[in-house]
């Protein structure tokens, strides 16, 4: 099996102007996009959780 080294370059966030290829994510339309819909998606699910705890009377 292939050991991988971790490069010190790796950038967690690419500026779109920058020429390296070692980065996690892009700052572009399509990133902010995603990172919104999985946003709204989580605060949903949380609001969900506590709905249904209200309505069986787990909490409160």
């Amino acid at each position: 099996m292939k050991k991988q080294i971790n490069d010190p370059k790796t950038k967690f966030i690419k500026d779109s102007d920058e020429e390296t290829r070692e980065y996690i994510l892009q700052k572009n339309k399509k990133t902010k996009t995603a990172a919104i819909i999985i946003g709204s998606f989580l605060i949903l699910l949380i609001i969900g959780i506590i709905v249904s705890g209200v309505s069986f009377d787990f909490i409160g």
